[in-house]
């Protein structure tokens, strides 16, 4: 019987491992489909925001509350899965507790160490819950999350509550064999939360006690394989991209934009005619701004793929607070939606096949994008280092400069940089008046 447990475990390990990594595979492979920058310069800054903003979550210690009770269910999901490895050896060499002989005194002290934030994140948790259902945050509330992306929030909170309320049925019927002198039970010492859980199966036989630790172990382990492999479909996948996005997050001031060398040497050469001798003629036709996911950079796509869906961008726009169209959160969803739709079209044909859409006006509209101030809030706000408006401003310059698409405000101020190579209705030989006038 201990074979076939081990067996099946097995099976199931391995199931799970192999279908998160071709989910993990096709993922890198989409992010992979934007263009290339690079963003490996100042690596010591880039690892100091990496330990603040990823592992320290500095951001969301603005609102010190809900930052704690995140933080019990981050720390909570990274330092309790590592009991997780002596479940894995245990269910493949059909042992029990094999690290007891090897931890000693300290077993009991680091498992007591994990119930207590077992028992936090199972808190935490309920508690966001509630303030996405009961509460109704305005965030949580927007439309932008109709459908799926509620849904996908409330399953993940549910199943962290059930997996920790598993975790610690599990070891108070441990507890209670290794009371009554089982002999596949080792003795380890009192657990700080599950020894007082324990005497709730006095009355149960010790086969049922035992069914139920071994029904627990294993819904325990199945059910974290299942949210290992519902990663890669939902917004809980921040909690592994969170860290290379952070590493690769811009350093540059965040009012700084992104100049197009191309654009730049056209207005030097508008500027300074004579420097166009001095140019080399390209016959490559620069290409201005995005249309599809595949103009924007790999790390736009990164960004996509890293949004927590947690509103704090949308919340500060002062676009969305006003009524606008406009919601940073949605930018990020709607470019995740369309290189995964994308992803799965070169999957199924080798190559990308024209399907008449663009994430441009199908996924994104031009009235989205007008209403941005490109005030940054968004940026700022963001707790792990997303960038929704260079997206924005990638879609922007290719409405503006290849489709001479733009707000008709903004014409008279292109023609008059166009022609008097300043955003004012004057001739360079009158931009001085105006000294005469105030000597006059």
């Amino acid at each position: 019987m201990q074979i076939v447990q081990q067996l099946l475990f097995v099976i199931a390990f391995g199931i799970a491992v192999y279908l998160f990594a071709q989910q993990a595979r096709q993922i890198r492979r989409n992010i992979l489909l934007g263009q290339d920058e690079d963003l490996t310069d100042h690596p010591n800054l880039r690892w100091r925001n990496l330990l603040l903003l990823a592992f320290g979550q500095k951001k969301m210690f603005r609102n010190p509350l809900v930052a704690v009770l995140h933080f019990f269910v981050y720390a909570g999901f990274v330092i309790i899965n590592l009991e997780i490895l002596e479940i894995i050896l245990d269910g493949i060499l059909g042992t029990h507790r094999l690290f007891v002989p090897v931890l000693g005194s300290l077993y009991p002290v680091l498992i007591g160490l994990f119930e207590v934030l077992a028992a936090l994140v199972l808190i935490s948790c309920v508690i966001f819950l509630v303030r996405r259902n009961v509460l109704k945050l305005r965030r949580f509330m927007s439309h932008d999350l109709d459908g799926w992306p509620r849904s996908d929030a409330n399953y993940i909170l549910i199943t962290e509550i059930v997996l920790m309320t598993l975790f610690l049925t599990m070891n108070a019927a441990d507890q209670q064999m290794q009371a009554r002198g089982a002999e596949h039970y080792i003795a380890t010492g009192p657990f700080w939360i599950s020894s007082h859980l324990s005497p709730m199966f006095n009355g149960l036989s010790d086969g049922a006690v035992t069914g139920i630790e071994r029904a627990c172990w294993w819904l325990h382990i199945l059910g974290i394989l299942a949210f290992l492999n519902y990663l890669p479909y939902s917004k809980h996948l921040h909690i592994i991209l969170a860290f290379p996005n952070a590493y690769y997050a811009k350093l540059e001031p965040k009012g700084e934009m992104d100049n197009m060398p191309a654009i730049q040497h056209e207005v030097k050469l508008m500027l300074q005619p004579e420097l166009a001798t001095d140019s080399p003629a390209s016959d490559v036709i620069p290409k201005f701004g995005a249309k599809d996911v595949m103009d924007l950079t790999w790390k736009n796509l990164l960004d996509a793929y890293s949004c927590t869906e947690c509103g704090r961008c949308s919340a500060a726009c002062p676009a969305n607070m006003t009524g606008k169209l406009l919601s940073p959160r949605k930018i990020m969803m709607d470019t995740r939606d369309r290189v995964t739709e994308v992803g799965k079209n070169i999957k199924a044909n080798g190559s990308f096949q024209e399907d008449g859409k663009t994430l441009l006006r199908d996924y994104i509209s031009e009235e989205e994008l007008r209403a941005c101030t490109t005030c940054n809030a968004c940026v700022q706000e963001c707790p792990v280092s997303i960038n929704p408006l260079d997206i924005i401003l990638q879609l922007r310059r290719y409405l503006v400069m290849e489709e001479s698409s733009a707000p008709a405000e903004w014409t008279g101020m292109f023609s008059n940089i166009e022609n008097n190579m300043a955003p004012w209705k004057f001739g360079p030989e009158d931009r001085e008046n105006w000294i005469q006038e105030m000597n006059s």
